[in-house]
Order: structure tokens, then C-alpha cells, then sequence
């Protein structure tokens, strides 16, 4: 057999290359996703061991989440500036450290403390990640990677949900922080053999704060920016919210234990795990026009089956069909923002993670208001709501079709290259 050489093999090289970087940044971001979601379900436990009360505790998921929305703002600044490399390696260093130091904590406040800067210092692992993604792959082939991202994002939701529960008596949540964090070591020295390509997209050139302020009103003053960035924080605030209250669904309606809680909400997340990038590819060939309004319509169909006397495992099959929703809106919209600005990608990101995680606290902050009415009530509010937002998705988002320049597939990654 000839030996392939010059241009294609020059090519398959990147494109393996590629792939492997794609596939180590998808295990970051799962642990990510699953430390973050891990210690929920372990607030009891965690204030037994303190001797403080649950809501005390409590305040750990907050103090996490709201400094990751941030600091979003911030690298996806800095990213554009000194490139993407410096920026993805320190996150995750950082991410694999204070996992470990937390694993330390004798007390809820040295807890707390750690996860505030975890907080901080994880989130510029998965939006620059994500930004990358935008560097490396042309728009048409943009679909299939980001779905590999969000679905390592959902796995680490579901997983990091179910398995706290399930491991913390067997190892105790201090081997779980310790694992998590050797897991993101591990990822951190595979991602340092790929850093030629995690750094192979320069950076902008410096710009003023007043430039920063104006590439995020140019973002948002397009039609196509504003609606997309719209639609990041609506479907958030819908999903976060339904989500968020589910474990006191279960337990309420069907009197599930924690673990009970844990194997049933297990499937939200399942389909992204699996499907993320068949969602992907399906979008880079048939566009995201009828997917955004079919992931929405999915999701509010799946809150409103909530509101009637299900079998529970019915309700645990309904839970997955919301994840699908999710996992049919998101991953797009964040492709689209991977367009707006080719040369500050980094901050069009971050402004998407910002107001992603904006979402996910505005979300479970009204659905937990809306709980005075009852489940059903707040359940169906929220499920009006989002079909409403799917009926005005249809004609938005109606410009969003699939590229009609497409390279053949064995020459892609050439004509991208070079």
C-alpha cells in the first residue's frame, strides 16, 4: 500500500490531534460539572459532620456557582488577549488544587472558603474550551464537538448527582474530593502535551475597557446576537428551575430516600451523555432552525407530564425527556455564539457562560418563589411559559440553517488547515 504523504496526511495528523485535544478537554469538563454537582445531595451529611445547619451549608452551592458565572466575564477577556493556552491550563491546574485543598476543609467555613475560590478558579476550563472549539472547527463541523462538551457537561450533572450519594459511604466525601481532584491532574498533564494546539489560535490585539464595553453592546446589538443570548438565559431560567426543585418533587410525591433521589434523577443528563454529538452532526447538517424549537417544545411538554400522578419510574423517564430538551437547545445556541465574533470568540463565550449560570440562579430562585402555589401550579407556570418561547423560537430563529458551502468530508479538515 503507498504511503500517504504531503497535504492529507499533513491533515489526518491535525485532525487526530484534534481529536484527542477534544476528548481530554470533554473529561475536564465532566469532572468539573460532576465535583460541582456532586456536593448537593451531600449537604445532610456535610452538616452532620460540621455540626452546623443544613441551610449553613447550603450556602456552599451559591458560593460556587455565582463566582464561576462571573469570573467568566473576566477569562474570556483575558483569553483573547494572551490566547487560550495560558488561560485553559491555569484554570484547570487551579480547578485540580483547590479540589484537593477542599478535601482539607475542618470546618463548614473552610469549606465554603475553598469552593468560593474553586469557584473562581475552575470557570475557565469549559468556555474557553468552548471558544477553542470555535477556533479549531469550521461552522459546519462545529455541531458534533460542542455536543461532545455539553454532553460531557450533562454526564457530569447526572453522574455528580447520583454517585455522591452513592460513593460517600463507601469512601467518605473527603476520597471524593481527592479523586476528582487527581482525575483533574490527570487531565491537566494530557492537556499539556496538546498545549501546541490548545495555543495555536493567536490572540487580539489589547483593547481599552472602553472596547470591551463596546464588543459586548455589539454582541447584543445584533438581532442575532440579542436573540440567541436571550434565548441562553430563558431556557436556563426554565430548566434550572424545574431542576433544581425535582429531588423535593421526588421526595414529596413518590417519598424517595437521597439515594432514591439520586437513581431518579440519574436520566437528566443521560441524553447528552450519549447523544451529544449525533445532536451535533445532526445540526451541522440540517441547521438549528427546527432543533432550538423542538428542544424547547420537548422540554415544556416534559414539565407539564410532571403535574399528573405518574409511576415513578414514568417521572424518572419524563426527567430524562427534559434533559433532552436541554441537551437539544443549549449546545446550539452556544454553537451560534461561536459566530458572532470571530476575533473576540473568547468574550462572546464568556458572556454566554455568564449569562448561562445567571439563569441557573434566577431560575431556581423563582421556581422555589412559584413553590407557595404548589408543584403543579409552578410546574405549569414554567412550562407555559417556555412553550411560549418556543412558538416565538420558530420564526427567530428561522435564518439558522445549515452552512450551503460544505467541504467533501475527506478534504475538510484541508481546507480548514490551509
Amino acid at each position: 500500500m503507498a504511503k500517504i504523504e504531503g497535504p492529507i496526511a499533513t491533515s489526518s495528523i491535525e485532525t487526530l490531534r484534534r481529536e484527542r485535544l477534544l476528548w481530554v478537554l470533554s473529561a475536564a469538563t465532566f469532572l468539573i460539572f460532576f465535583q460541582a454537582y456532586m456536593i448537593a445531595p451531600l449537604i445532610p451529611k456535610l452538616a452532620d459532620v460540621f455540626h452546623v445547619s443544613v441551610q449553613a451549608i447550603g450556602v456552599a452551592i451559591p458560593v460556587y456557582t455565582i463566582p464561576y458565572g462571573t469570573a467568566t466575564l473576566v477569562y474570556g477577556i483575558l483569553s483573547d488577549r494572551v490566547g487560550r493556552r495560558p488561560i485553559i491550563i491555569a484554570s484547570l491546574a487551579l480547578f485540580a488544587l483547590l479540589t484537593l485543598l477542599t478535601a482539607l476543609a475542618r470546618s463548614a467555613t473552610q469549606l465554603i472558603f475553598w469552593r468560593l475560590f474553586t469557584g473562581i478558579g475552575a470557570s475557565g476550563v469549559v468556555p474557553m474550551g468552548l471558544a477553542l472549539m470555535g477556533d479549531l472547527f469550521p461552522y459546519e463541523m462545529r455541531g458534533r464537538p460542542l455536543g461532545w462538551l455539553f454532553g460531557a457537561m450533562a454526564g457530569g450533572m447526572a453522574f455528580g448527582s447520583t454517585l455522591g450519594v452513592l460513593l460517600e459511604p463507601l469512601v467518605g466525601w473527603r476520597s471524593l474530593f481527592v479523586g476528582v481532584g487527581a482525575l483533574g491532574l490527570a487531565c491537566l498533564a494530557l492537556i499539556l502535551r496538546q498545549r501546541e494546539l490548545v495555543g495555536k489560535q493567536p490572540p487580539v490585539a489589547r483593547t481599552r475597557e472602553a472596547g470591551v464595553l463596546k464588543a459586548y453592546r455589539t454582541l447584543l446589538a445584533g438581532s442575532r446576537g440579542a436573540r440567541t443570548y436571550t434565548y441562553v438565559l430563558v431556557n436556563s431560567i426554565f430548566h434550572s428551575g424545574v431542576y433544581t426543585w425535582l429531588g423535593l418533587y421526588f421526595a414529596q410525591r413518590y417519598r424517595l430516600g437521597e439515594i432514591g433521589i439520586g437513581i431518579a434523577l440519574l436520566g437528566y443528563g443521560a441524553p447528552g451523555f450519549i447523544l451529544g454529538p449525533v445532536i451535533g452532526r445532526v445540526a451541522d447538517r440540517w441547521g438549528r432552525r427546527w432543533l432550538i424549537p423542538a428542544g424547547l417544545a420537548i422540554a415544556a411538554l416534559a414539565g407539564v407530564t410532571l403535574i399528573f400522578n405518574l409511576p415513578v419510574l414514568v417521572a424518572a423517564l419524563v426527567v430524562t425527556a427534559l434533559s433532552l430538551g436541554y441537551d437539544m437547545t443549549q449546545p446550539l445556541l452556544a454553537g451560534i455564539v461561536t459566530t458572532l465574533d470571530r476575533e473576540r470568540g473568547g468574550q462572546a463565550m464568556g458572556l454566554n457562560v455568564f449569562t448561562l449560570f445567571t439563569g441557573f440562579g434566577l431560575g431556581s430562585l423563582l421556581f422555589g418563589r412559584l413553590l407557595a402555589l404548589g408543584f403543579s401550579r409552578a410546574l405549569l407556570i414554567f412550562s407555559a411559559l417556555q412553550f411560549l418561547a418556543m412558538l416565538m423560537a420558530i420564526p427567530l430563529f428561522r435564518s439558522e440553517k445549515s452552512p450551503s458551502l460544505k467541504a467533501p468530508p475527506a478534504l475538510a479538515g484541508i481546507v480548514w488547515n490551509g
